[in-house]
């Protein structure tokens, strides 16, 4: 059952559930009944609720400068910026405040690179089936699903979906007029798949043969979900372009698009803009996150908790075949398809009744995005109220 505001549109499908503190792991409601998030904020609260250092890092800004817009110095943007260009491909950061305003950038960043180099033809982007990049008009293009599309008027032109794994299909979509390859390297609304690094080293290597650029959505697979900084480097390729958000904000509203210097040829002064992306609150939060993540035993940490979690989720799935199918995702990014008589929905519903937060996604998934600083006994904790949900 649906929670409806008067004076809120009615775009979200809130829950009964109001929760008024978060510590850790956790969310407490209003009769400090306390729930195990595995939601995290679909992703986005990468190390918990009210963690001390982003907690202590906004209070001192909040004190001194909130925002002053682009038009000015902003050393801690500069310092961000530089952070990210330093352990990643990127030579260039452009901030915004979201996923979907990071994927805006990466679309006009790919397109205007061919405008500037003479070449006005090449804006089209290959994109594939089942994909969300944003809910904006553009990105809702590129996702091309048809009930987000359902109402808005044309859709935006310039995007040819292929299906996954379709080889054939991606090489035929390639014509004169294609300037980029867009994907997500683990999916997340589009049912949790993580794409094979055989496939992104595939894709890196058609791009290079036709000289168009591969853009990479890691709004949120990246900053440290998948065991790694970026999920892309499991596979050991570059892209040109990366769209991230999410998880870098730990909470705060805040997404970056990455470029290679070459890549961001045509971005030059007036091409793009945004009033509030890159503002002091949200530089400070995001160094904040990046002082714990970058710590040299953090990511370790990611990767062995996750190796726990996936041998839970499997026994799990084993255990509970006429409940759990099939175990997908890497890292924290985990998704479990539902047998088809089991609606996820509802079934996310029951799991809040028993104290576990989760999210749905695509293809009757129950998606689960525990944040990155989870132990032991979480797991455990939240195995055990998914066997009794299969119970």
């Amino acid at each position: 059952m649906s929670y409806n505001v008067p004076s809120l549109m009615n775009t979200y499908p809130r829950s009964q559930y109001r929760f008024e503190r978060g510590e850790g792991v956790y969310l407490f409601d209003g009769n400090d009944r306390r729930y195990l998030d595995f939601a995290a904020g679909i992703a986005v609260n990468l190390l918990g609720h009210c963690h001390p250092h982003l907690v202590d890092a906004l209070k001192q800004q909040a004190d001194a400068l909130w925002h002053i817009s682009n038009m000015y110095q902003i050393p801690a943007q500069e310092k961000l910026a530089t952070r990210l260009t330093d352990m990643s491909f990127a030579d260039k950061v452009f901030f915004s405040n979201s996923g979907a305003e990071a994927m805006e950038c990466a679309i006009k960043t790919a397109r205007k690179y061919f405008h500037a180099k003479g070449q006005p033809e090449k804006y089209r982007i290959i994109t594939f089936e089942g994909a969300f990049h944003g809910r904006t008009l553009a990105t809702l293009a590129a996702g091309g699903q048809a009930k987000h599309l359902e109402g808005f008027g044309p859709v935006m032109e310039g995007f040819d979906q292929v299906k996954p794994g379709d080889h054939d299909a991606l090489k035929a979509a390639i014509t004169d007029e294609t300037a980029a390859i867009l994907i997500e390297p683990i999916s997340g609304e589009g049912g949790v798949r993580a794409v094979p690094p055989q496939c992104l080293q595939g894709l890196r290597a058609l791009c290079d043969e036709h000289n168009i650029l591969l853009i990479f959505d890691e709004v949120q697979c990246g900053v440290g979900r998948s065991g790694f900084l970026f999920a892309h480097e499991a596979a050991g390729v570059k892209p040109d372009i990366m769209a991230i958000a999410k998880g870098i904000g730990g909470g705060f509203p805040l997404g970056a698009c990455l470029t290679t210097e070459e890549a961001a040829l045509g971005m030059q002064a007036g091409s793009h803009g945004s009033t509030y992306g890159g503002n002091p609150l949200a530089m400070a939060v995001g160094n904040a996150v990046l002082d714990i993540i970058l710590d040299s035993d953090f990511l370790d940490h990611v990767k062995n908790i996750s190796s726990y979690f996936q041998q839970r989720l499997a026994s799990l799935v084993d255990s509970y075949p006429k409940t759990y199918v099939e175990l997908r995702g890497e890292g924290l990014m985990r998704g479990i398809q539902l047998a088809s008589n089991v609606d996820v929905r509802p079934f996310v519903d029951k799991l809040r009744q028993d104290k576990l937060l989760t999210v749905a996604a695509g293809e009757n998934v129950l998606r689960l995005l525990p944040p990155l600083i989870i132990e032991k006994t979480h797991i455990d904790e939240a195995i055990s109220i998914l066997e009794k949900a299969a119970q």
